[in-house]
């Protein structure tokens, strides 16, 4: 069997490899348009930044490594630019010109290119793109030249690396995002720890606002924002995403949807013989059904090593699971992750939600070093499955999204979570770890123990109901929600006729610092005939909703007495 593979990097040569494996007689030949057909396209923004030294270490494996250990026939600066597949063959353009191979097989991993927004003057020679190892290396050599500003548009995962490893080599630069917060993909509460923490950094974060212009001369771009701002800049790097990368597959008669190429449970196209895997294809969303593509590198990965059986022993072969989409970041200290979908995503697709907030301990709280994991997992109303969950913190992050999305996989329930035996020792969890704290939470929600209310509902709160701050006395002096009846929780039992005078018939919403004490008096409330609810993860979680509004809508009291 002859076997064509387009593209290399994660999909491509997952499945180069893996159909060596299986076949030791087949032709395998790896066309990769660029200088490197494997290499750590993840790891280049830490190459920018100084972290990784070696520009060899970006180099995963070379043509020459590959030949040796697994007989593959790697051609770089083979560029695939046309397909004919009633004859099944490619259209190469090469250094030497163009010419034509045929295959019996041909896999499609082309990737993604960098999107190119419509903007006046992106053409600059300043405007640069994280790409490729020689994007990264050009990048490196602006820094170690000595650029003193910088602008990186786009914060998503790549916008906001190549942010922090600009700021972290002293370039004054400017992160701007049409996106009201940075990682899109990320809902706003976990948004926001990464802008205190890019801020921290001395980046100047600009969110709901995009570029209209560069304009260029002798000693530097200008890029002007949509506002009216006026930024200069020795450098601009463009990282406003990606689009699948599959032109001439598309002409070919290959079908797609919004560029990205349709795939079946295999991985087979639309044309005979023909498989995709990787950024070029579209997958359906296991929990809301849309389909888009998925450009992170662990399911690439896998789904090549899954086509590369279905070729070479389809009995045997298992489907390629749907991407969850989990995914992560570090920022500074600042850890933020992601699995299955987000408040956006669900809101779109018309499911029933709720929310779960919670801020514990990575760590014993008692062992030195401890800090909060602050964790929302969305459950569906009916049943409490889990839908997608989303962390950040300085620690412990990793850890617990790789267990929700186990669990996700899996089609666990939230009340699921309180018996996962996970491995605990005061340096690396609790007795009850914040996952099993997770499924608590969500069971006493479930079962009517325990009524939520939503920070973001905080305007149509005030309107309806008292809202209760069981704080304590110097909690409340950092600021409180105007109107709010404060009662420490430790004297709630002695005062509930103070509560009840003050909400006069309205339902009371009783918050915390994070939800712990407040569902403490949501009890006590509701087994006293009030009409009651607990804040979901307490004034934590409401000031990262407030985000920059905190301090204007919160009021700190003159006198503060409880």
């Amino acid at each position: 069997m002859k076997i064509v593979v387009v593209g290399g990097v994660a999909g491509g040569m997952s499945f180069a490899a893996r159909a060596r494996r299986l076949d030791e007689s087949a032709e395998i030949i790896v066309l990769e348009r660029g200088n490197h057909v494997s290499f750590a396209n993840c790891g280049l923004p830490y190459y920018v930044s100084g972290e990784i030294t070696e520009q060899e270490n970006l180099l995963v494996q070379t043509p020459e490594r590959l030949k040796a250990s697994l007989n593959l026939d790697i051609r770089v600066r083979h560029d695939v630019v046309g397909l004919d597949a009633r004859v099944q063959e490619v259209l190469v353009l090469t250094d030497a010109g163009e010419h034509r191979i045929s295959y019996d097989a041909l896999v499609l991993s082309p990737g993604a290119y960098a999107a190119r927004p419509d903007i006046d003057g992106l053409d600059s020679a300043r405007v640069r793109t994280l790409r490729t190892v020689e994007d990264a290396i050009a990048l490196r050599a602006e820094v170690e030249a000595g650029v003193r500003n910088a602008v990186v548009l786009g914060a998503g995962f790549i916008g906001v690396e190549a942010a922090e490893a600009l700021a972290l080599n002293g370039i004054s630069t400017t992160l701007v995002e049409f996106a009201p917060h940075v990682l899109p993909p990320l809902d706003d509460e976990h948004a926001w720890p990464v802008t205190q923490e890019l801020r921290r950094l001395g980046v100047d974060v600009r969110t709901g606002v995009a570029a209209q212009r560069i304009t260029a001369d002798d000693v530097g771009d200008t890029v002007e924002l949509e506002d009216g701002t006026l930024v200069h800049a020795d450098l601009v790097v463009l990282a406003v995403g990606v689009r699948p990368d599959t032109a001439p597959f598309e002409k070919a008669g290959i079908a797609c949807e919004r560029g990205a190429i349709i795939i079946d449970e295999h991985g087979r196209t639309s044309l005979p013989q023909v498989w995709a895997v990787g950024d070029a294809t579209a997958s359906t969303d296991p929990v809301t059904g849309v389909k888009r593509p998925i450009a992170l590198a662990g399911p690439a990965n896998r789904a090549g090593r899954l086509v590369a059986d279905h070729i070479l022993r389809p009995e045997r072969a298992r489907a390629i699971p749907t991407p969850l989409g989990t995914a992560i970041v570090r920022v500074g200290e600042v850890t933020a992750a992601m699995t299955g979908a987000n408040r956006a995503s669900l809101e779109q697709a018309g499911i029933p939600f709720q929310t779960l907030h919670l801020h514990p301990n990575q760590h014993a709280g008692y062992f030195p070093g401890a800090t909060a994991v602050h964790l929302t997992v969305h459950i569906r109303e009916n049943d409490g499955a889990i839908l997608g969950a989303q962390a950040s913190g300085t620690d412990g992050v990793d850890k617990r999204i790789d267990v929700i999305a186990t669990a996700l996989r899996n089609h666990m329930r939230i009340d699921d979570l309180i018996d996962l035996d996970l491995a605990y020792a005061p340096p690396y969890g609790q007795a009850k770890d914040p996952l099993n704290l997770a499924g608590m939470l969500g069971s006493n929600v479930l079962d009517g123990t325990l009524t939520l209310w939503d920070a973001r509902d905080l305007d149509l709160v005030r309107s309806t109901a008292l809202i209760l701050d069981v704080r304590t006395d110097a909690e409340v002096a950092t600021g409180i929600v105007p109107e709010a009846l404060h009662i420490p929780h430790t004297s709630l039992r002695e005062r509930l006729y103070e509560v009840r005078d003050a909400a006069n018939g309205r339902p009371v919403r009783v918050m915390c610092a994070s939800g712990v004490r407040s569902a403490i008096a949501h009890r006590v409330l509701a087994q006293n005939g009030f009409d009651s609810a607990s804040l979901s993860g307490g004034m934590t979680t409401l000031r990262s909703i407030l985000q920059d509004r905190a301090d204007d809508v919160l009021v700190v009291p003159e006198f503060v007495h409880g």
